[in-house]
């Protein structure tokens, strides 16, 4: 069993008054993290040590705050095995996804390390003779992360890692699912020496989510706040900060589709689908959960799909190495069954799947569904994928867009001009040709539409996300002026 402390101004410090809760290991039931349970007033501590660590951090120069997000990808990848264990343990995640987390992770502080020299400006020109007018990027202050537990090494890092590049000092408010495993993010940062205070992790008891949120949001340092996670969630933070008048950067639910168009390579598609449906037993944003396929080649793809699906590797990740291992609480299981039997029960055909042992659950796939069918709307969340039977690629894309989520998408066809054309209309942040919905890089711009959020993480999105554009001049000569 993992033991945790709040990080506060680079110390473990207990909770006020010691309080603790328990997250606990989603197959056996046992505590899997006995973590500290902060207070209001703790939360506001951790947000006045990153306010007083922010000077220093954001004076230091680029290639200083590089070498030092550097240091820390080597380290966390150093730990490679003890992130992945504590993953298991908390949410039943398999190993390979837990050292896959790892490496993406790794990935981003070294992108971040890399943009620190990237903040650039520009000169803007004036009507104002001899005035010389600039637009510059400085970091904005004290940065709140609010990272989800479904890929939480890389949604951890990476709702932190950019807002330090920028000069920024950061608060990671854990998920309360997986404890441990964003403390151990804060242990890697303050490893690689990044100071006091730069980075601080705040846990807390799932009943306190909300009002420890609004106690970091609502502090007079906190200038940027970026949460990924559920849309339902999302809603609250956004009506939150709304009240404090601070940004939010908001990366949320999904429906992502893929669409087959009838001269589609099948086996391509195919196997995009049961990566980009199955990958983490379904439990991605960029998840695959609806498969909008030409009907002219639905017979074929189908067949083939539950071939592979059926033969996908499920069991206990803590017994062996397996492709489908434990979602993360019995809620999963209990929701996708719903959803799957609803849809039977108005039509469709159950191609394999649906059986449980626990939070252990085979892949499931769904035939003829329907717009009609809550299957087709609600995000699932877990190890299902559905196919709609469409006349034509016009159809597809309406059915793509028939949605509140715009996330991610992706086509396959061999026609890639015409392949092109459908992803512009597609509304969704994200689109990939030939590639499957599951797929992130440091250096992109991720983020999606509708209600799937706003803003855009990576690259040099990410920049302009977490610095203030401020306009300074300089009058180089006697200015006239009317009066």
């Amino acid at each position: 069993m993992e033991d945790i402390k709040l990080l506060i101004a680079g110390r473990d410090v207990p909770a006020a008054r010691s309080a603790t809760f328990n997250r606990q290991n989603p197959i056996s039931g046992e505590v899997a993290t006995r973590a500290a349970a902060a207070s209001v007033e703790d939360a506001r501590a951790a947000a006045d040590a990153a306010a007083a660590a922010f000077p220093k951090w954001a004076a230091l120069g680029p290639s200083e705050r590089r070498a030092k997000l550097a240091k820390a990808a080597d380290l966390l990848e150093a730990r490679a095995v003890q992130f992945a264990t504590i993953l298991t343990t908390e949410t039943g995640a398999t190993g390979g996804w837990g050292h896959f987390n790892v490496h993406l992770a790794a990935g981003m502080l070294r992108e971040a390390a890399a943009m620190t020299t990237q903040i650039t400006g520009e000169v803007v020109p004036s009507d104002v003779p001899g005035s010389m007018s600039m637009a510059l990027r400085s970091p904005v202050g004290v940065v709140l992360g609010i990272a989800p537990w479904n890929a939480p090494i890389i949604l951890g890092v990476r709702s932190i890692a950019m807002p330090l590049a920028c000069g920024n000092t950061v608060i990671l408010k854990a998920s309360e699912v997986c404890p441990a495993t964003h403390r151990l993010i804060g242990a890697v940062l303050t490893e690689a020496g990044l100071g006091e205070g730069v980075v601080n992790v705040v846990t807390h008891d799932p009943k306190d989510a909300e009002a420890i949120a609004e106690a970091l949001i609502s502090h007079h340092a906190v200038k940027r706040v970026n949460f990924t996670g559920s849309t339902r969630v999302g809603k609250i933070i956004t009506g939150i900060a709304a009240k404090y008048l601070k940004p939010v950067l908001l990366e949320l639910g999904g429906k992502a589709p893929l669409l087959v168009l009838d001269d589609a390579d099948l086996d391509a598609a195919v196997d995009a689908t049961v990566f980009g449906a199955f990958a983490n037993s379904g439990q991605i944003c960029m998840s695959t959960e609806r498969v909008i396929v030409d009907e002219k080649v639905a017979d074929q793809f189908a067949a083939k799909l539950a071939k592979r699906v059926a033969a996908l590797p499920t069991g206990d990740p803590r017994k062996g190495d397996f492709v489908l291992g434990s979602v993360v609480g019995k809620p999963t299981v209990e929701r996708v069954q719903k959803l799957v039997s609803d849809a039977a029960a108005k039509g469709a055909k159950v191609l394999c799947g649906g059986e449980s042992d626990g939070t252990i659950m085979k892949g499931i796939v769904v035939d003829r569904v329907t717009p009609e069918m809550a299957l087709f709307r609600e995000e699932s969340f877990g190890p299902q994928v559905s196919i709609t039977r469409v006349k034509s690629a016009d159809e597809a894309v309406k059915l793509a867009n028939d949605t509140e989520y715009g996330l991610a998408a992706a086509i396959f066809s061999k026609d890639i001009a015409r392949a092109l054309e459908l992803a512009k209309r597609i509304e969704s942040g994200i689109c990939h040709i030939n590639g499957p919905t599951v797929h992130d890089e440091a250096q992109m711009p991720f983020g999606g539409v509708k209600a799937s959020g706003y803003g855009r993480f990576g690259g040099k999105a990410g920049i302009e996300e977490f610095t203030e554009l401020r306009w300074i001049t300089i009058q180089t000569t006697p200015r006239h002026y009317p009066f």
